[in-house]
């Protein structure tokens, strides 16, 4: 009986995703958590086969929880179920060790198919994830991300979304220096002239959320 592992920080969306999940024979969510902290404990504890979770998380984004659980195991199956589209994010999640991933707005049959896709050790995306990367594909449009490591890019993210130096540093249990020198260096992979610009790179790229007030102007 497949054991699932499902990591969200809205207690409602798990609730809902949970009961769905546990409507199919066989399958059955052994924990649930709402951080990525959270998932590497609950992995290690309960051996899941498989791990659906967020990117959009408090702390370290899903984007690390991959990074470190893959890290332990891997052999880990772990499908992303998040609100982000663009496909630089949905690179970066398959370049850290995803095996699938599915948008929230797809519908509820999307998420069980791909659910069971890489329960079978097959990539599983909801259509509307495969179309963003294919037309980024056709527009030769490699994103500036792809030249970043899935640690750099939980750095930028993290940064973009206004946490300080000696923030990222505890979040990601990293030296200050360590934090300022990976800075530097994505700086100079993505040819930001300046913090602003590093910022405007990260929600060009889907990474974080543009604010309200002004979400598309380029410094």
């Amino acid at each position: 009986m497949p054991g699932l592992l499902l990591i969200d920080d809205h207690p409602v969306v798990r609730e809902g995703y949970r009961r769905l999940l546990e409507r199919q024979p066989g399958w059955s969510v052994v924990a649930e958590g709402a951080s990525a902290a959270e998932a590497y404990r609950l992995y290690r504890a309960h051996a899941p086969d498989l791990v659906i979770l967020d990117l959009s998380l408090p702390g370290p984004s899903g984007i690390e929880a991959i990074r470190h659980i893959r890290q332990w195991d891997g052999a880990a199956r772990i499908l992303v179920f998040s609100m982000r589209t663009a496909a630089a994010v949905a690179r970066q999640a398959f370049a850290a060790g995803a095996g699938g991933y599915v948008s929230k707005a797809s519908p509820p049959r999307d998420l069980l198919d791909a659910v069971a896709g890489v329960l079978r050790g097959e990539r599983a995306m909801s259509p509307d994830i495969a179309r963003a990367i294919a037309q980024d594909e056709i527009a030769g449009g490699r994103a500036a991300l792809d030249g970043l490591s899935p640690r750099e890019v939980e750095i930028l993210g993290l940064t973009a979304a206004g946490a300080t130096v000696q923030a990222v540093a505890e979040a990601l249990c990293l030296s200050p220096k360590t934090v300022h020198n990976t800075l530097s260096l994505i700086r100079s992979k993505l040819g930001a002239r300046t913090d602003a610009h590093l910022v405007w790179i990260a929600l060009a790229a889907g990474l974080v959320d543009a604010p309200a007030s002004d979400p598309s102007r380029r410094p």
